[in-house]
């Protein structure tokens, strides 16, 4: 595994783009505003920035989570979970908390050109890998004044970000660019779907259609998703993600064996929009091409404006 993440991290720095894939933020609007390429919402064109945070029990409830233009969930160790969110049409004062990258964020962040990446370490081995990664990798040792530690917090779970003070130190980070997402009306289809369930071995996530704020409630574990500083987390779009989850070579402090997520590749999906889902397919040809989603029928699947949950799972 090591030789092949290896392997990905040079796809990443010299492989070439599907022509129109990084090309700018979107349709320019008066004021030098754009419409973001990653919620179909008039927003800022800023850099790209990705933060890795915990999310078992303790860590909970999130600051800041509510800002993320992209919110991905992968699968970790002993089957829990983390978040990888992604900004750039805005950034709260502060963001966490903030915990250790993975194998499958190389491969995943791929798509974003060169962002920002915050989170607290690395597997020793893989440390040098991220390094050599098309990104800016960032954590406290590298940008420590961007980072805090929450006294009222045990730690790990207290390790917390503020994202302007880190993103001056990747000047040069990429602007927010098409990853493949298309926004607007609904397909013809789907069925009505008023909540969705995502298993993973040691991990559940519920989305229940709210018609009163037209957006999806979040839930972890059985409890309702909040936020300290924001109120309930709730998407705009959830995409459910199936994808080869495998072993790595990696492992964590206690032995504990970290799977890779592979995000390069095509499959099925299920995209939950308006109180609806439609069953979709994926494609990502390389670890620097953005990911496409579409009906059965192969037509581009629109996303409704908004946040964007990702759900990489392995569940067929």
């Amino acid at each position: 595994m090591v030789s092949s993440v290896a392997a990905l991290v040079a796809v990443g720095v010299s492989g070439c783009t599907r022509a129109g894939s990084m090309e700018g933020a979107g349709p320019a609007r008066p004021g030098g505003r754009a419409v973001s390429p990653f919620t179909g919402l008039t927003a800022r064109s800023g850099p790209v920035l990705a933060v890795k945070i915990d999310n078992v029990g303790p860590a909970r409830p999130h600051t800041g989570l509510g800002a993320a233009d992209l919110v991905y969930v992968e699968q970790v160790e002993a089957g829990q979970t983390r978040i990888l969110a992604v900004l750039s049409s805005r950034l709260p004062p502060k963001l966490g908390p903030v915990r250790s990258a993975r194998a499958s964020d190389i491969e995943l962040l791929g798509q974003f050109g060169r962002p920002a990446l915050a989170y607290s370490g690395a597997q020793s081995r893989l440390n040098p890998l991220i390094t050599a990664a098309p990104l800016y990798a960032l954590p406290p040792g590298r940008a420590p004044g961007a980072y805090f530690r929450d006294g009222g917090r045990a730690a790990p779970h207290n390790l917390y970000l503020r994202p302007e003070r880190l993103l001056a130190q990747a000047p040069e980070a990429s602007a927010a660019a098409d990853i493949g997402f298309r926004f607007g009306p609904p397909p013809a289809g789907g069925r009505r779907e008023t909540g969705y369930t995502v298993r993973y071995p040691a991990a559940r996530y519920d989305f229940t259609w709210s018609s009163a704020g037209r957006k999806w409630l979040v839930a972890m574990d059985g409890v309702a998703s909040r936020t300290t500083d924001g109120g309930r987390l709730a998407a705009s779009t959830v995409v459910v993600q199936r994808v080869q989850v495998r072993d790595s070579e990696f492992r964590d402090r206690w032995g504990a064996v970290s799977p890779f997520t592979q995000t390069v590749g095509s499959g099925s999906a299920l995209v939950l929009r308006d109180g609806r889902a439609y069953d979709a397919r994926w494609h990502r040809d390389s670890t620097r091409d953005g990911t496409e989603f579409t009906t059965p029928s192969g037509a581009p699947l629109n996303f409704a404006t908004g946040q964007v949950w990702v759900v990489l799972t392995g569940d067929r």
